[in-house]
Order: C-alpha cells, then sequence, then structure tokens
C-alpha cells in the first residue's frame, strides 16, 4: 500500500528507529580491555583498534597531532571513542557495527540538524604522508589486520617496538608472503607475492617498491634495509600496484609510514639491548628519539639516531679465523614539519644509513654448516642518504600534495672469484643508484561518497655498475654499464558507493619512459653503440575492482591490476646487450572476515608475467640480465587471528605458490616442458639448458604460527609472553644448471617476554630455539658456486635482552 505521506513518515520514522536502536546496539557490543598512554591521537587510535577489535579511519592530519589523556578501563569500543575525544574538537563516526571514522566536530554542533554525511572507505593511497590512518583490530596483541583492502597487511607502530631495533628480516619472520635473499644486510632484494626474479643486484630493477611515507627508497637499487624505529604504521601491499605506484612495484609495495614532529608537546625514548649467540660472538644495539616543539604549535622537529653491531657467527678454517660476518650498522632520521595555518602543511625530512658488513654471511657444508674455506674476507658496504620536502594544503573536502625527493644508494661487494690450482682472484662491485622524483597529487570526497585521486609524476633515474676482476696483486677494470630512465606518468584513481554494501574501484597509470644505456670503461663498438641508443616506451597499467559487504562481519573483493619494469643493457660474454620491459597482470578474489575474537581473510591470484628479468651466468661467472620467457603465478595467502580467552591470542598466516616458467625464450632450453616429460634433444647454440621450470626464489609453502599471552599484575604493570613457529619451504637460487641448486626447507623459533609499566618496559627473546642450521639461502659468491655447495645458515641461537624508555 502507497500513500502520499509515506515518504514523509519514512523521514521521520528512520531517525527515531536508529535513536531506538542505537541503545541496544551499544548494550550488545563487546567490553574490552583498554590501556592506551597519553601522547597523540593518532598513535592513540592504532592502539585502541588493536585492542577493541575494530576498524578506525583518520584523514585529518592536524587532529591526528593532537594530545590524548591516558584511557585505561574495561569499555566498549563507542565509550572508548568517546572518552578519548572528550577533550579535542574531533568526533567519532560509525559506520557499521565494528568500523568508525574520526572527523572533525563542527563549531556550532548541534543535536539534530543536517543529516550526518558517511565517508565510505577510501583506497589507502589517496592520504598524504601519514595523514590517512586506517586501523583494523583483530582483539588484543594481533598486529596483522583482515584485510579490508585487497592486498593489505597493516602493521601499527607497536611492531617496530616488538622488533627492538631491527631491519627488513624482521618483517620478514612476520610475514610468509615476504622474501628475501641473504646476501647481509643493505644488499638483499625483496619479493612479494611470489615474484621473484634474481638472487643478484644487477640492472634489473626492484619488484617490490619500499617507501618511507611518500620517499620512494629503492628503483634498482637493492632493500635499504632501514631500521624499523618510531613508526606509526607499517604498510605491505601484495600483487602489482602500477596504477598508484608506477614502475617497479610488481610484487607489491613496502611503507615504512613514521611517526611526525608533534608541535605542541615534548617526548623522548630510548632502547637498548645485548645479545649473545650460540658459536658466535656478542651483538648490541642502542635508539634514542627526540620531538621538540619548536614554535608551540607550528613548528616541530622529531630526530631518531641509532646504531648496533650484529655479532658474527662464521668462521674461516682457511685463514684461522673466527666469527668473521660482523656487522656495523648506524644511522638516524630528522622531520621538521611547519603548519602555518590554513591548512597548510610544509614537511623536510633527512635520512641517512651505512651498513659495514666485514665478510659475507655464508658458509659451506664440508665443516659444522657454520664455517668455509676463503682465501680472502669479501666486505661489503652499503651507504644510503635520502631528502624530501612536500607541501600539502587541506581544504574541507579535498588535499593537494607535492613532494619531491632525491634519494642515493652506493652498494660495495666483493667476491671470491678463484679457480682451483690457481692463484686468489676477486671480483668487486660498485652500484650506484640516483634517483629524482617530484609527484603532485589531488584527492577529495564527494558527498555521494565518491573518492577519487588525480595526480602526476616525474622522475629520472640513474643506475651505474662498476665492475674489476684478478688476482689480489693486480685487479683490472672491466665493462661495466649505465642505464637510465626518465618518466612522465598521470595517474588517476576512485571509489565509488554503487549500494550501500557494494563499492567499485577504478583507475590507470599513463607513463612515458625515456630509456638509455652505455658500456662503462670500455669503448663503444659499432654494435654497442647501436644498443645503447636511447629509446621510449609508453605503457597504460588500468585497474580495477569490486568490494561487497556481505554482513557486518563478512567482506569480499576481487581486482584487476598490472605492473611493468622499463628495460635496459647488460653485458653478457663481454658483449653488451639490450633486455626488453617485463609486464604483469593479475586478478585475485578474496574473503575477510572479522567477527568478535576471531578474524580471518584469505586471497586467491592468479599472474601472469611476460618478457620476465632474470640473472644468469654467463661463461666467465658473471651474472648477467636476460629475458627468459613468460610465466605464471598461482598464490593462495590466508592469515587468521583469535582469541579464545581474554588476553590470550593465537595466529596463523600462510603462503602456498606455484609459479612456472610457460613459454621460455629463444636463449633457454627446457630439458622438461612438464615434469617427466621430454621436449627434445637438440639444443639451441648459445642457450642456457634447465631442468626445471620454476621460478627462482619463490618458495611453495611458507607459514608462521604465533601465540601470545597478556595480562596485568597487580602491581599494574603489564606481562606479555610470546613464541612462534615459522617455516620457508624450498626453492631453487636462480635458473640455469648453476644457479639450479635447492635452498630453503627452514624452520625457526622464538619466544619472548616483557614487562612493561608507566613508559618503561624490560623484554627478553630468544629465537632459533632449536639452533637450527638450516639453508635459508644457497649462495656467498656465484663465481664458485659450482665449486661446492654454499649455504647461508639461520644465526645460530640468540638470546637478547634490552630495555626501552619513553618519556
Amino acid at each position: 500500500m502507497h500513500s502520499r505521506d509515506g515518504p514523509l513518515k519514512a523521514r521521520y520514522l528512520l531517525p527515531a528507529l536508529c535513536v531506538l536502536a542505537a541503545p541496544v546496539e551499544a548494550h550488545a557490543e563487546a567490553r574490552a580491555q583498554i590501556d592506551i598512554a597519553a601522547g597523540r591521537l593518532d598513535s592513540a587510535i592504532v592502539a585502541l583498534g588493536r585492542q577493541a577489535g575494530i576498524s578506525i579511519g583518520l584523514t585529518d592530519r592536524q587532529l591526528g597531532a593532537q594530545r590524548v589523556r591516558r584511557l585505561r578501563g574495561v569499555m566498549s569500543a563507542e565509550e572508548a571513542l568517546r572518552r578519548l575525544l572528550d577533550d579535542s574538537n574531533a568526533r567519532a563516526v560509525r559506520l557499521s557495527a565494528r568500523d568508525w571514522r574520526i572527523v572533525r566536530a563542527a563549531p556550532s554542533a548541534r543535536a539534530s540538524g543536517t543529516p550526518l554525511r558517511l565517508a565510505v572507505a577510501a583506497p589507502a593511497d589517496l592520504s598524504p604522508p601519514v595523514a590517512e590512518i586506517v586501523v583494523t583490530g583483530v582483539r588484543a596483541a594481533a598486529e596483522i589486520s583482515a584485510a579490508r583492502e585487497q592486498g593489505l597487511i597493516a602493521l601499527d607502530g607497536q611492531f617496530a617496538i616488538d622488533a627492538h631495533n631491527r631491519g627488513s628480516d624482521a618483517l620478514a619472520e612476520r610475514v610468509p608472503g615476504l622474501g628475501s635473499t641473504q646476501l647481509g644486510p643493505g644488499r638483499n632484494r625483496l619479493f612479494l607475492r611470489a615474484i621473484a626474479d634474481t638472487s643478484f643486484n644487477g640492472p634489473t630493477q626492484a619488484v617490490v617498491g619500499q617507501y618511507l611515507g611518500t620517499a620512494r627508497l629503492n628503483y634498482n637499487a637493492p632493500d635499504p634495509d632501514l631500521r624499523l624505529i618510531d613508526l606509526n604504521l607499517i604498510e605491505i601491499r601484495q600483487g602489482p600496484q602500477g596504477t598508484l605506484y608506477g614502475a617497479g612495484t610488481l610484487g607489491g609495495v613496502i611503507r615504512l609510514l613514521p611517526n611526525m614532529p608533534d608541535a605542541r608537546n615534548w617526548e623522548a625514548a630510548q632502547s637498548g639491548s645485548v645479545a649473545a649467540t650460540w658459536h658466535g660472538e656478542p651483538s648490541f644495539d642502542a635508539s634514542a628519539m627526540l620531538n621538540v616543539p619548536v614554535i608551540e604549535g607550528k613548528l616541530g622537529l622529531r630526530a631518531v639516531v641509532y646504531a648496533g653491531r650484529d655479532g658474527g657467527y662464521i668462521d674461516d678454517r682457511l685463514r684461522q679465523k673466527n666469527d668473521i660476518n660482523r656487522v656495523h650498522t648506524t644511522g638516524g632520521r630528522i622531520i621538521a614539519r611547519l603548519e602555518p595555518g590554513d591548512g597548510w602543511t610544509i614537511d623536510l625530512v633527512g635520512a641517512a644509513q651505512d651498513i659495514d658488513g666485514r665478510d659475507s654471511q655464508y658458509a659451506d657444508r664440508l665443516g659444522d654448516r657454520l664455517d668455509r674455506a676463503s682465501p680472502f674476507a669479501q666486505p661489503f658496504r652499503n651507504r644510503f642518504r635520502l631528502g624530501q620536502a612536500s607541501i600539502g594544503k587541506a581544504w574541507d573536502t579535498f588535499e593537494l600534495l607535492t613532494t619531491t625527493t632525491i634519494t642515493g644508494l652506493d652498494l660495495d661487494e666483493t667476491f671470491d672469484a678463484s679457480e682451483p690450482g690457481q692463484a686468489p682472484s676477486l671480483f668487486r662491485q660498485r652500484g650506484e643508484t640516483r634517483l629524482i622524483a617530484n609527484e603532485t597529487r589531488l584527492s577529495g570526497m564527494t558527498d555521494g561518497g565518491l573518492t577519487w585521486l588525480v595526480g602526476g609524476q616525474l622522475l629520472g633515474n640513474r643506475y651505474r655498475i662498476r665492475r674489476a676482476r684478478g688476482e689480489l696483486a693486480r685487479v683490472s677494470t672491466i665493462s661495466g654499464i649505465e642505464n637510465r630512465v626518465e618518466e612522465a606518468t598521470g595517474f588517476a584513481d576512485l571509489a565509488l558507493p554503487l549500494t550501500g554494501r557494494l563499492v567499485l574501484m577504478a583507475g590507470g597509470r599513463l607513463t612515458h619512459a625515456r630509456l638509455s644505456g652505455e658500456a662503462l670503461e670500455q669503448p663503444l663498438t659499432l654494435e654497442a653503440f647501436r644498443v645503447a641508443r636511447s629509446r621510449s616506451q609508453t605503457a597504460f597499467l588500468p585497474s580495477a575492482g569490486l568490494r561487497y559487504r556481505f554482513s557486518d562481519a563478512l567482506s569480499g573483493h576481487v581486482r584487476y591490476q598490472e605492473g611493468f619494469r622499463p628495460g635496459g643493457i647488460s653485458v653478457r660474454d663481454d658483449m653488451i646487450r639490450r633486455f626488453l620491459p617485463d609486464n604483469v597482470s593479475a586478478i585475485e578474489a578474496g574473503l575477510a572476515l572479522n567477527s568478535g575474537n576471531f578474524s580471518a581473510d584469505a586471497t586467491f591470484a592468479h599472474t601472469r608475467w611476460r618478457n620476465i628479468q632474470a640473472d644468469l651466468i654467463d661463461s666467465d661467472g658473471l651474472p648477467t640480465t636476460e629475458n627468459i620467457g613468460n610465466g605464471r603465478i598461482i598464490t593462495l595467502d590466508a592469515n587468521m587471528a583469535w582469541q579464545p580467552l581474554p588476553g590470550f591470542t593465537i595466529e596463523a598466516s600462510g603462503v602456498w605458490a606455484d609459479s612456472r616458467l610457460t613459454q621460455p625464450s629463444a636463449r633457454i632450453f627446457l630439458v622438461t616442458a612438464q615434469r617427466g616429460s621430454a621436449v627434445g634433444t637438440a639444443v639451441p647454440e648459445g642457450a642456457v639448458i634447465v631442468d626445471s621450470d620454476d621460478l627462482p626464489n619463490v618458495a611453495r609453502l611458507s607459514g608462521r604460527l604465533g601465540a601470545s599471552w597478556k595480562t596485568e599484575t597487580r602491581a599494574g604493570e603489564t606481562l606479555t609472553l610470546g613464541g612462534s613457529l615459522r617455516y620457508v619451504g624450498s626453492s631453487r637460487l636462480g635458473i640455469g644448471p648453476v644457479l639450479g641448486v635447492r635452498q630453503g626447507d627452514v624452520l625457526d623459533t622464538s619466544l619472548s617476554a616483557e614487562l612493561a609499566w608507566q613508559g618503561r618496559s624490560f623484554w627478553i627473546r630468544a629465537s632459533n630455539l632449536l639452533d637450527s642450521r638450516s639453508n635459508r639461502f644457497a649462495m656467498g659468491s656465484p663465481f664458485t658456486l659450482a665449486q661446492g655447495d654454499q649455504i647461508t645458515p639461520l644465526r645460530p641461537r640468540t638470546i637478547a635482552i634490552g630495555a626501552d624508555f619513553s618519556f
């Protein structure tokens, strides 16, 4: 039945029902033990999201910098948010049973008035540095959230504290889908979503984009391995991210979001630890943070410094030296934030880190798997520098952000290149990366809930690799290379709510790149000159997806996205060769469940990889880049967190991957196209014979199981106990007869305990409890790899004791 006054009745009936339902819903909300220290609002909601098991969004940087009082007690999420925001000019808006957004309260807020404008969950990259904080709680101490966004793993600042001044190895231990070569700190390559190309540091661009805020850390460079200190959030986005992040993000993106300066309050923190390693020497580290309000409410300065030594544990039988692989790390970061008013923000960022490795960390199988025989030391050195300036302006419904970043990374490596029966010889390599980029983006939200972003980027990258080889007394320079990339890019991304449950996401990135390269230290032949000429390429990377909320607890998504890497030149058998750009296209589907004390998500992805760039070993034993053909990767990754008892949390996560080289290039000859099936006996001249179609460095199965228990003593201290098991399956080092050796099949274990109260904590952590010597990585030097098995064992059983203080 219809009537003319039906719409009028509905107009007043709906608000009335909402008012009546609100107390019931609040009464039905589960209550949780909340303990949040006084500090910034953005840090407080990170802790509240974890403890209360809710998702909280915050898009206003100025609101995030406000101070809140300590909050402690047993209460509902709604009550906790209300009490947390009592003294601020912010209010909490409920989006669903477990989703909230914090917005600025109107100066003349009234009990009734215009309808509340509810914001839908925005794409994570609509935000400037730490402007967007989205916290998905999984109850108690579980830091990894069920991904509300596709392929997103979020670890809050508490994880950085738990990492205790460590770097990317702490991330790899926590996230099974994150792989790493194990050449040593500052010289590793990282992999995500089973997209792994090479074990070496050469001219190929990284497959994982790494960022400090909005500053790109790597391009052709390896992982700079910055220490995870004084961070607000760590985001790991799996799968190609070409639309918003551009080239070099085939496997995903890792973003380290630092705590920003507070212009109203002094803050300080310090931490330190010492560690004892079985069969090795002691380790230590220390760090300190100071926040200074230079001009009250206008200008703040935040500085971090740190230093540490990782004690060695590999012995050298030939030189009769013990614990040769000691590593020293020193670094720091300084951020200045000026807020002149009217929504303007100016940030200046500077960061530097030096890593010095006394010797390489590999062993062989002839001794006790913790020693080797080498005629000389093989040191390495990483020098990283970064500077960034950014300017932002916030209006009521949209924001503008422009950033300019300059990054430099130099990596020096020495390898043993000795041949049996010959005088000792070495190979030295120096890689130099220089990157300058400017990006400007405008983002906003309409009254209808549409979130949008448009932007552009100009980028220039230069990578040089210089090489020398010979006996110790007379080392001669050999051909090096220089690759240059200049990019001009435009991109757009949007999220449109089609219904109250369904959101459409779409975007695209158009990139025009100019590529050039040349040989160094060698005169250019006519052929080399032809190869070295500059050339251009244009690529369009689309993305599209749907997210559907089946209920307050269950949501699902499907997404398609692409990524690419530009090509370049390499040297093989003393010849200059060109390698082509490669690209990936991936489609994924997933489900996420967040219900009470249980949270889980699972994502299935199918990826096509064309013109795969990978490194082979040439006839001189030198790594060289080739396009090895086309491949496909199928992955299934899942995460789960469950709190069966108050204070007790169980976490499980795992990744299954099946990667194949499906269409080898003309230079690659597969002995078996499918396992056990011959393809012929005629081997093309100059081809590389491969006996497996497995792609390198991809473990078929990896997983982690963790548990923690947290309780409060009568004296008010918080006691936390934790433990974990982590397994990394077997994989191959690379492509070809020399690199096709097995590695992996590693089980790692750890236990920890922490006692904390009033900004102080004391902790103890034991790792590799079984003192396992499993092989993480099957290479130390590519030149001597064919002479015998090389292994990179787990660090032996280690016990670390430390203390953290904040003021």
